[in-house]
């Protein structure tokens, strides 16, 4: 099955969104943004799910189909005696995540570029999971250098066939 990378986008997924609109993030100016950037803290989380890595590999799955982003590869490690890294690798960026059961705590990054995505939506999803019971979100907007504003990036596999 051909796997389908959606095209990156310097405003990706906000073309209906009013950027003052965006959580904590100053996206003044739209059209240099290459992608949207969020630091996740939750508090209060459920241990036992911060510690269950195959759940965490679950949740971590769909909190990035929820922000619209292309799963490449899942790495997960579970430390000894508690604890759990996950690390998705998108095909618009990443999501990682850092639990420490013991302090019901998990930190948590996500960085999206590309056609239709939201990466508030894999957080709130993780928040959700997670049954954190509080969080603080820090979002920005990832600015393009000038440099390579003006680079088209093409997959690999598009050259390949051409």
């Amino acid at each position: 099955m051909e796997q389908i990378i959606p095209c990156l986008h310097p405003n990706p997924g906000w073309d209906e969104i009013d950027p003052q609109q965006l959580p904590s993030a100053n996206c003044s100016n739209p059209p240099s943004v290459v992608g949207k950037h969020c630091i996740l803290e939750l508090y209060d989380c459920n241990n036992a799910k911060l510690n269950d890595e195959a759940f965490l590999r679950t949740t971590i799955t769909s909190a990035a189909k929820h922000a619209g982003a292309t799963l490449l590869n899942l790495i997960t490690h579970r430390f000894q005696p508690q604890g759990v890294t996950g690390l998705a690798l998108l095909a618009e960026s990443h999501i990682s995540i850092h639990t420490w059961p013991e302090k019901g705590y998990a930190a948590v990054d996500v960085f999206t570029c590309g056609d239709q995505t939201m990466p508030e939506n894999a957080c709130e999803f993780l928040r959700n999971e997670l049954e954190s019971e509080k969080h603080s979100l820090t979002s920005f907007c990832r600015e393009t250098p000038l440099s390579i504003s003006a680079d088209k990036r093409i997959p690999i596999d598009h050259l390949a066939q051409n």
